[in-house]
């Protein structure tokens, strides 16, 4: 699988939770189903790689090693705030989605890049690090914690932007919650990741000044492809 790397890129906009994930369930399988053909010498052609830039209504999701007591809230409190609830199939523990929050959903066949999780893990980070910069942000990760942190090695320690992924046949799914105008206040009825201890913050709040979604989406879309060195 040495031909060139091309990623197709999709702005959804404000999309349902289950709907994005049913789709990218799609893509996952079409391009498991591939690999599957290419190696019995059924086809020649190899998986296409999207990236899904979105943003969801209010909802809360917890990964596979996370645990329903980190969710605050009960079924009728959810229905108050209009929001949702889904057990995924992704890592990680619980985490909150919604409106002015850049969700990014990357289904590569990381067979075509690295097969190294660890490595993928840590240039979606990159990329979310460089745009905070660009914007005269600075960030930086937490030993131990996946994300993206601003002081994060200081008691005012804060987190503005989650990550979980899945792998099947090295091809991702789920990926990227970045915090650029989100409502805050809707992470004090979890417990983020699972972690107790430390703070959620914003593009918004850090700079004090709502945040151009948009220009975000398109500085982050080129560190990515710097860094995975793909083509559009």
């Amino acid at each position: 699988m040495n031909q060139p790397k091309k990623v197709t890129c999709e702005f959804l906009g404000l999309v349902d939770y289950k709907e994005a994930w049913d789709y990218q369930e799609k893509l996952l399988k079409e391009a498991v189903d591939l690999k599957i053909a290419f190696r019995n010498g059924q086809t020649t052609e190899i998986p296409h790689n999207y990236l899904l830039f979105c943003q969801h209504p209010h909802v809360y999701t917890l990964g596979k090693s996370g645990k329903i007591e980190h969710l605050l809230l009960n079924e009728e409190q959810l229905a108050e705030k209009e929001a949702c609830y889904y057990k995924i199939n992704r890592g990680g523990d619980i985490t909150y989605h919604g409106p002015g929050q850049l969700v990014v959903y990357p289904i590569f066949d990381l067979e075509q890049f690295f097969t190294d999780i660890h490595k993928y893990m840590r240039f979606l980070e990159e990329a979310v690090i460089r745009t905070l910069a660009d914007f005269g942000i600075e960030s930086g990760r937490v030993e131990g914690l996946t994300g993206v942190w601003i002081d994060g090695t200081t008691e005012r320690a804060r987190k503005i932007c989650a990550m979980g992924v899945k792998c099947s046949r090295w091809v991702t799914m789920h990926g990227i919650g970045f915090n650029v105008n989100t409502d805050l206040n809707y992470f004090s009825n979890i417990i983020p990741c699972g972690i107790d201890d430390k703070a959620v913050t914003s593009m918004q709040q850090e700079l004090q000044r709502k945040v151009d979604i948009e220009e975000v989406s398109t500085k982050l879309l080129n560190h990515l492809s710097e860094l995975f060195e793909f083509k559009l």
